[in-house]
C-alpha cells in the first residue's frame, strides 16, 4: 500500500511573465506520476530578498499529496525548473524556482535536502501565500501555525497579494 504525504511547494519567478511561469510549473507538477495537485494560493508580487536584482518576484504556495519520497519529489521539482528554463549556474534571476517547504511533518537534514525549508519562518513572501492557503498548518519544529509565523513578520515590506489573471489555476 502506498502512503501519501501532504507537501507544500513554494513557487517563485522573477523573469518573464511570473504568473504564467508559476502556472506552467504547477501544471507540470500535476503531470508527475505520484503527485496530485490540491490547491494553489493566490499569487504575490514580492520584492527580491537576499539578492541584487531589479526584477521583482511573483510567488505562490501549492499544496500537493504525493507518493514520492522527499528526494524523488525534489528531483522532479529540479527537473521542472530546468525544463522551464532555469540554469542555476548563470544567475540568481530565474523564470521558475520550486522549493520543498514541508513534507508531512517530517524533519530532514541531509546534504541535498532540508525540510522544513530552513528559511520558511523568516520569509514573508513564503508565509503570506502559505497562510492564505493553510493558515493552521503547523511548523513541526517551531510549533507555530503559518498564520502565527506570518503575523510575526508583518513589518516586512514588499509583499502584495494579487489575483490570478486567468481563471484556470489548475486546482483540483
Amino acid at each position: 500500500m502506498t502512503i501519501l504525504q501532504q507537501a507544500f511547494i513554494g513557487l517563485g519567478s522573477n523573469l518573464g511573465d511570473g504568473q504564467a511561469n508559476l502556472l506552467a510549473a504547477w501544471q507540470r507538477l500535476g503531470q508527475v506520476t505520484g503527485i496530485t495537485l490540491k490547491r494553489l494560493s493566490s499569487p504575490y508580487r514580492t520584492e527580491p530578498v537576499d539578492m541584487e536584482t531589479e526584477h521583482w518576484f511573483t510567488n505562490a504556495v501549492g499544496e500537493i499529496t504525493t507518493a514520492l519520497s522527499p528526494t524523488e519529489l525534489l528531483s522532479a521539482m529540479l527537473a521542472i525548473e530546468t525544463d522551464l528554463g532555469r540554469d542555476r549556474t548563470l544567475s540568481m534571476d530565474r523564470p521558475v524556482d520550486l522549493d520543498l517547504l514541508f513534507y508531512g511533518d517530517m524533519m530532514i537534514r541531509s546534504q541535498t535536502l532540508t525540510v522544513p525549508h530552513p528559511r520558511v519562518a523568516t520569509r514573508l513572501f513564503v508565509l503570506a501565500p502559505l497562510a492564505d492557503l493553510a493558515p493552521e498548518h503547523l511548523h513541526p519544529e517551531l510549533g507555530r501555525t503559518a498564520l502565527e509565523l506570518c503575523r510575526e513578520l508583518r513589518t516586512q515590506k514588499g509583499v502584495a497579494r494579487q489575483e490570478w489573471r486567468t481563471k484556470e489555476r489548475f486546482d483540483v
